[in-house]
This record gives C-alpha cells, sequence and structure tokens, in this order.
C-alpha cells in the first residue's frame, strides 16, 4: 500500500513545498487541512495538541504512527526512510541554509517589511553570495550542467530536492528572480530545474500554477513583490 500523510502547514509554497517535494518525488500521497483546519490545529491549547509543536510544518506519518515538526528533521527523516539521503551532515547544512535564506528573503518572517534600500542591499549583494555559495557547493560536490546529482549520487537525494524547493520555487514563483539566480549560479539552476522537471514534482508544481498566493502569502508577499516590480530588468 502507497504510504500516506497528513502535512500540516499552510497551502503556500515556502517551507511547505520542501515537503511535498519528497512525497511527491517518493510517490506517496498526503492531506492538507486548509487555512482554517491549520489555524485550528496550530492555535489548539497544548494539552490538547496530538504532539507538542509550536509551528508549523508539522508531518504526521500514518501508517508509523509517528509525528514530527521542524523542516530540518522531517526531511532528514523522510530521506533515511526512502534511503534518499547520502551525506546526512551535508544535506542537514543545506537544509539550514534554505531556512535561513527563507527568513531573509521575508525580512525576517515580516518583522519589517521590505523597503527599497534593504531590498537593493539583498538583491545586490547578500542573495549573490548565498548563490556564489551554493553554486560552489553543487560544482564540488559531483554537479555540472545538464548531468549529475549532489554527492555523485546516480538519482535524486534530499540535498537535490531542497535545493530544488528553494531555488526552483523562489525562480519559478518571483517576478525577476530567475535572471539573478541563473546568472550567480548556472550549474545551481540547472540542478534545480532538472528535479523540478521530473514528473512527479512536476504534476505536483501544476496544481499550484493557478494559485493566487505565489510564495508566502500575506502583507510578507506584498512587501516582496512591491519590491520585485520595482527591481531592473
Amino acid at each position: 500500500m502507497m504510504d500516506h500523510y497528513k502535512l500540516f502547514y499552510w497551502p503556500i509554497p515556502f517551507r511547505g513545498h520542501f515537503i511535498r517535494m519528497i512525497l511527491a518525488h517518493v510517490g506517496a500521497t498526503w492531506e492538507e487541512p486548509g487555512f482554517e483546519g491549520m489555524a485550528r490545529f496550530k492555535d489548539q491549547p497544548v494539552r490538547d495538541k496530538p504532539y507538542p509543536f509550536l509551528a508549523p510544518p508539522v508531518l504526521h506519518d500514518e501508517e508509523a504512527d509517528l509525528w514530527l515538526s521542524q523542516l530540518p528533521a522531517i526531511s532528514q527523516y523522510l530521506g533515511r526512510k526512502f534511503d534518499l539521503s547520502v551525506d546526512q551532515d551535508q544535506e542537514l547544512r543545506l537544509i539550514a541554509d534554505a531556512s535561513d535564506i527563507l527568513f531573509e528573503i521575508t525580512r525576517y518572517h515580516g518583522v519589517m517589511m521590505w523597503d527599497r534600500d534593504a531590498w537593493n542591499g539583498f538583491r545586490n549583494t547578500r542573495l549573490p553570495l548565498w548563490l556564489a555559495l551554493h553554486e560552489r557547493f553543487v560544482v564540488e560536490n559531483g554537479v555540472r550542467k545538464g548531468a549529475g546529482f549532489l554527492f555523485g549520487a546516480t538519482s535524486i537525494g534530499v540535498g537535490d530536492l531542497t535545493l530544488a524547493a528553494l531555488w526552483h520555487i523562489m525562480a519559478d514563483r518571483l517576478p525577476g528572480m530567475r535572471a539573478v539566480i541563473t546568472g550567480h549560479a548556472p550549474t545551481l539552476m540547472d540542478l534545480a530545474d532538472r528535479v523540478a522537471a521530473t514528473p512527479a514534482i512536476a504534476a505536483m508544481e501544476a496544481a499550484w500554477a493557478d494559485d493566487p498566493i505565489r510564495y508566502c502569502a500575506g502583507q510578507i508577499e506584498k512587501s516582496l513583490f512591491e519590491m520585485l516590480e520595482g527591481d531592473p530588468e
């Protein structure tokens, strides 16, 4: 029987797609509660929660009756379960990098909204630094344009899926970001796109194509798009 899960996360791409890509890649099925169900699940008193967590994502592996929160823990659990993990230490590093980058691109998860000076600093300095680091990482770990996966593996692993969820989604859903990413990290962008183009992940992504929420939702997304609309071509 195909593995079935419940993923408790807001119906937006952002962190959720890191887990969705893994589940889609391995052929698992899963349910999600939607905005209202997610709000009820998150806001339960601690004593009533099925698992002690502060914030989503949360995953319930129904067959194993195992609950997990925190993106790194969930990704590494699924990587081990489905034999997708090649180098757990380096994969954890990439997941941690991704969390940092999401934190930065949403200006600390919306603690502040973007202004033009701050955005220019991120887009022109901080983001290129992250891209240069990941470009070097993938090249030094067995990837070249058009071929190869991380750590010399012959198939897609957790590290490749993590980079696809981070950089392909950013390039695909944020106007103008593909040119920035490709310009600084062509091998990285090629890897992310190759992973995202595999049939199961492409089908999962197609289901989100017309969703009005493009990336991270709310005022954070509005602020981000205001900056992107003012970027040079």
